[in-house]
């Protein structure tokens, strides 16, 4: 079964998803990340079937999160490495990282660490902040139609979303 295209959504989340594809595709690019960029080396370290692999790469390509090329080592072999728009995705796998380790982690910890590479200081946690600096939480956020939203979308924030997160998450914890 064909799955729904997100992409002509008007939603930044569900066109992201739609450009970065599923679960195999985030290992896809943990992995580049890492350092991998073979399609060998990329098929040992996720586990990821052959066919499945081929199918996540040529998406990453077409999304432009991922690039092919000749390997200067003088090989035929092609390798794939992050674009610009695929290093932008840095702090959202840091993000995923973090709240793995958090709240998904065994009883021995993270399997990995990420350290600042000059001072081998450990990676502080994602943190949102506003424009001014200040962390804040679901609790201090208001969602708005932004410039690009649809009619629909404004009357969908009219009429269910009027009270915002703040709302949502306080009335839950009092609940």
């Amino acid at each position: 079964m064909k799955q729904k295209s997100f992409a002509k959504m008007p939603c930044s989340v569900a066109r992201a998803v739609e450009a970065i594809g599923d679960g195999w595709s985030m290992l896809v690019i943990r992995d580049l990340f890492y350092g991998a960029g073979r399609f060998e080396d990329l098929l040992e370290h996720t586990g990821i079937a052959r066919n499945i692999l081929a199918s996540r790469l040529r998406k990453l390509v077409e999304s432009g999160v991922v690039e092919k090329y000749v390997s200067s080592d003088g090989g035929k072999r092609q390798k794939y490495r992050l674009t610009d728009k695929g290093l932008d995705l840095f702090p959202v796998l840091i993000a995923l990282m973090q709240w793995g380790d958090r709240w998904e982690t065994g009883a021995q910890g993270p399997t990995l660490r990420m350290v600042d590479r000059e001072r081998g200081a450990e990676v502080a946690t994602i943190d949102v902040r506003d424009a001014q600096g200040q962390s804040v939480g679901p609790q201090d956020v208001l969602v708005q139609p932004g410039p690009g939203a649809t009619r629909a979308i404004h009357k969908r924030f009219d009429k269910v979303f009027a009270e915002g997160l703040a709302h949502n998450h306080s009335e839950e914890r009092t609940a």
